[in-house]
């Protein structure tokens, strides 16, 4: 039977690195020159600084800005592609990702990612339980993880979700809540620190447990995000481990997207008299809750997903809430 409720998609894309220097320097042509230049110049430095006496020739730099526009050539191809294919199925119009914030979903609307991996996460905060279909437009330059399609087989994963006989995946995320009534979510993982480099200053509690810190920070990680930030972390203790004392490294697993906890753990925390490092990491359960109350008088802040124009000032006298999300991100599977 066919789902009728749906009547547009929202192709979510994001701008290339070619768009994003045209819009730095204006021009195409300011751009190539621009790149081209600042790599003649490093190479001219550096035979001179090693006494090459060999002329370099300026077709040599011509590699340095082709990289950007193959990228953008592919993009637009799949993108054409993918509206030439909708317009047979579905009304459909474009969204940039820095919209998304103000951008108003419908339960009509059918949700069309084409972009890399980071993409699928900035958007699932902000479309909750509509369908996602995720299009890798370019497979020989990104993993895909969370791209299951491609330009040429996403119109059938478009034509079952209209007919309501599709397959999804269900994705926890998580939510910070601030005692202001700020509100983020998270697809991948959060981080609660500082803006700079400086040390975060912070009171952490959890499970009845309660301590003050001095770190660079907190990740707080979903399943979606235990194979990112997550798992960078576990592999510098284990290297650190494996280096000065000789331990055997231990299998790191990610846990899956689907299952509802959260996993913290305190970057680089500091011993001193006022800051303690017993309580560094730890699981979230549903219903379980994360609290950390801010003594930083400025620069502290709170962000999701490595977007850092998505964030929470996170400054004294703002505590947070960190638990999993009652919302889910529903991604459409082959």
């Amino acid at each position: 039977m066919v789902n009728n409720k749906i009547e547009n998609a929202i192709i979510i894309r994001s701008k290339t690195r070619l768009e994003q220097l045209t819009e730095r320097f204006n021009t195409v042509a300011q751009a190539e020159f621009y790149v081209k230049q600042q790599k003649k110049s490093f190479s001219f430095k550096k035979a001179k600084k090693e006494s090459a006496v060999q002329e370099i020739a300026n077709d040599s730099f011509d590699e340095a800005f082709s990289p950007y526009q193959i990228e953008d050539k592919k993009f637009y191809s799949a993108l054409e592609h993918v509206q030439k294919k909708l317009d047979k199925l579905l009304k459909f119009k474009t969204v940039y990702q820095e919209h998304l914030p103000n951008y108003i979903f419908s339960k009509k609307d059918l949700v069309i990612v084409i972009g890399q991996d980071g993409l699928v996460a900035n958007t699932a905060k902000y479309v909750h339980d509509i369908p996602i279909i995720a299009i890798n437009p370019d497979t020989e330059r990104y993993d895909g993880v969370l791209l299951p399609f491609r330009p040429d087989n996403f119109a059938t994963a478009v034509q079952k979700v209209l007919d309501g006989v599709y397959n999804f995946q269900e994705v926890t995320m998580g939510v910070a809540e601030m005692n202001d009534g700020q509100r983020l979510l998270a697809f991948n993982d959060f981080f609660i620190g500082p803006a700079n480099h400086t040390s975060a200053r912070y009171n952490i509690s959890f499970c009845n447990q309660s301590e003050n810190q001095s770190s660079s920070g907190i990740i707080v990680s979903t399943g979606a995000g235990s194979t990112g930030w997550l798992s960078s972390l576990f592999n510098m203790a284990n290297s650190i481990n494996q280096t000065f004392h000789g331990v055997q490294k231990f299998p790191y697993k990610p846990f899956p997207r689907e299952e509802k906890k959260l996993v913290f753990v305190v970057r680089e925390p500091f011993l001193s008299k006022s800051s303690q490092i017993n309580l560094t990491s730890g699981l979230l359960l549903g219903g379980e809750e994360l609290i950390i109350e801010s003594h930083m008088p400025k620069n502290g802040i709170i962000f999701s997903d490595g977007v850092l124009s998505d964030f929470m000032d996170f400054n004294s006298g703002s505590i947070v809430t960190v638990r999993v999300a009652d919302e889910k991100a529903k991604l459409v599977l082959p």
